[in-house]
Formats: C-alpha cells, structure tokens, sequence
C-alpha cells in the first residue's frame, strides 16, 4: 500500500483512472498496485511521477507503508 502517493493524489486531484490512462493500462490494474497485490515497475513510477507529482521525491511517493 502506497499511503503517499494515494494522499498526492487525494491532494491533487488525481484518479486511478488518470494513472491508468497515462501507463496505458487498465484501471484494475492501477488498483491492485495501489493496494499492493501487485508492484509498479520502476518505469511505471517514473512515469507516474513526471506526470502527476514533478515536485515530490520519486523514494517518498513509493514508500510502502501499512
């Protein structure tokens, strides 16, 4: 579970759907990272990043956490 990137996108009004859109995947797939079933690839999280959140550290935004 990523709690700090689900609070960036809380914050920024970011939505799986969003994410999904931009890594050209389904969102089902973007759920089951979020919640850690499954791990984004280094590619995903970069992506992710340059995207959505610029200004915010690629190590804090993955940071797992309960």
């Amino acid at each position: 579970m990523y709690k700090n990137l689900k609070a960036e996108m809380a914050r920024n009004s970011v939505r799986g759907k969003d994410i999904a859109k931009a890594l050209g995947t389904r969102q089902a797939t973007i759920s089951s990272r979020l919640t850690g079933k499954t791990e984004f690839s280094y590619k995903e999280a970069k992506r992710i990043k340059d995207t959505f959140f610029p200004n915010v550290e690629l190590e804090y935004l993955f940071e797992e956490g309960m």
